[in-house]
Protein backbone atom coordinates (compact mmCIF):
# COMPACT_ATOMS: atom_id res chain seq x y z
CA UNK A 1 0.00 0.00 0.00
CA UNK A 2 1.35 3.36 -0.99
CA UNK A 3 2.55 5.70 2.20
CA UNK A 4 0.06 8.46 0.79
CA UNK A 5 -2.97 5.99 1.04
CA UNK A 6 -1.99 5.09 4.60
CA UNK A 7 -3.17 7.52 7.80
CA UNK A 8 -0.16 10.23 7.91
CA UNK A 9 0.21 13.58 8.84
CA UNK A 10 1.56 16.19 6.68
CA UNK A 11 4.83 16.61 8.59
CA UNK A 12 5.85 13.13 8.44
CA UNK A 13 5.77 13.08 4.87
CA UNK A 14 9.14 15.22 4.29
CA UNK A 15 11.98 14.86 6.53
CA UNK A 16 14.56 18.11 7.09
CA UNK A 17 17.82 17.17 5.31
CA UNK A 18 21.17 19.48 6.27
CA UNK A 19 21.40 22.12 3.79
CA UNK A 20 18.86 21.16 1.83
CA UNK A 21 15.17 21.71 0.18
CA UNK A 22 13.23 18.11 -0.27
CA UNK A 23 9.95 18.37 -2.03
CA UNK A 24 7.39 15.68 -2.48
CA UNK A 25 4.80 15.77 -5.11
CA UNK A 26 1.23 14.69 -3.55
CA UNK A 27 -1.05 15.60 -6.28
CA UNK A 28 -0.47 16.18 -9.80
CA UNK A 29 -2.92 16.93 -12.39
CA UNK A 30 -3.90 19.27 -15.03
CA UNK A 31 -5.58 21.92 -13.11
CA UNK A 32 -3.22 21.98 -10.12
CA UNK A 33 -0.84 20.35 -7.78
CA UNK A 34 -0.21 19.95 -4.43
CA UNK A 35 3.76 19.71 -2.69
CA UNK A 36 4.88 19.72 0.58
CA UNK A 37 8.30 21.02 1.32
CA UNK A 38 10.91 20.90 4.08
CA UNK A 39 13.53 23.76 3.64
CA UNK A 40 17.02 23.57 6.31
CA UNK A 41 17.14 26.69 8.10
CA UNK A 42 18.75 29.45 5.82
CA UNK A 43 17.69 27.97 2.39
CA UNK A 44 14.75 29.07 -0.03
CA UNK A 45 13.93 29.96 -3.14
CA UNK A 46 15.10 32.49 -5.16
CA UNK A 47 12.56 35.16 -6.67
CA UNK A 48 10.74 33.97 -9.46
CA UNK A 49 6.91 33.91 -10.70
CA UNK A 50 4.72 31.28 -11.79
CA UNK A 51 1.54 31.65 -14.23
CA UNK A 52 -0.91 30.37 -11.41
CA UNK A 53 -2.29 31.80 -7.94
CA UNK A 54 -0.19 29.23 -5.23
CA UNK A 55 -1.48 28.93 -1.44
CA UNK A 56 1.35 28.24 1.15
CA UNK A 57 0.16 26.64 4.27
CA UNK A 58 2.68 26.36 6.85
CA UNK A 59 2.82 22.97 8.74
CA UNK A 60 6.52 24.07 11.04
CA UNK A 61 8.84 26.35 11.74
CA UNK A 62 8.98 29.97 10.55
CA UNK A 63 10.01 31.93 7.08
CA UNK A 64 9.70 34.86 5.04
CA UNK A 65 7.95 35.18 1.56
CA UNK A 66 8.49 38.51 -0.36
CA UNK A 67 5.78 38.56 -2.89
CA UNK A 68 6.36 42.03 -5.09
CA UNK A 69 9.05 43.32 -2.65
CA UNK A 70 6.67 42.96 0.25
CA UNK A 71 7.96 40.69 3.52
CA UNK A 72 5.20 38.50 5.06
CA UNK A 73 6.57 36.13 8.16
CA UNK A 74 4.69 33.39 8.63
CA UNK A 75 4.59 30.26 11.20
CA UNK A 76 2.94 26.96 11.68
CA UNK A 77 -0.46 27.36 10.97
CA UNK A 78 -0.52 30.18 8.66
CA UNK A 79 -1.20 30.51 5.61
CA UNK A 80 -0.56 32.90 2.39
CA UNK A 81 -1.92 33.25 -1.33
CA UNK A 82 0.56 34.51 -3.71
CA UNK A 83 -1.23 36.13 -6.90
CA UNK A 84 0.07 34.28 -10.21
CA UNK A 85 2.39 36.60 -11.96
CA UNK A 86 3.58 38.09 -9.20
CA UNK A 87 7.38 37.98 -8.43
CA UNK A 88 8.35 35.89 -4.74
CA UNK A 89 10.64 34.54 -2.83
CA UNK A 90 11.43 32.34 0.39
CA UNK A 91 13.81 32.21 3.28
CA UNK A 92 13.11 29.62 6.06
CA UNK A 93 13.80 31.69 9.28
CA UNK A 94 13.92 28.32 11.12
CA UNK A 95 13.76 24.74 9.86
CA UNK A 96 10.20 24.97 7.67
CA UNK A 97 7.65 23.08 6.20
CA UNK A 98 4.50 24.17 3.85
CA UNK A 99 2.49 22.54 1.42
CA UNK A 100 1.97 24.94 -1.23
CA UNK A 101 -1.40 24.47 -3.62
CA UNK A 102 -0.99 25.69 -7.02
CA UNK A 103 -4.54 26.17 -8.86
CA UNK A 104 -4.16 26.46 -12.79
CA UNK A 105 -7.22 27.67 -14.88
Amino acid sequence: MSTLNQKNTLNNLTEYQEGSVVSKTLIKKDKGTVTLFAFSEGEGLSEHTAPFDALVLVTDGTAKITISGNEHEISEGEMIIMPANEPHALIAITPFKMMLVMIRE
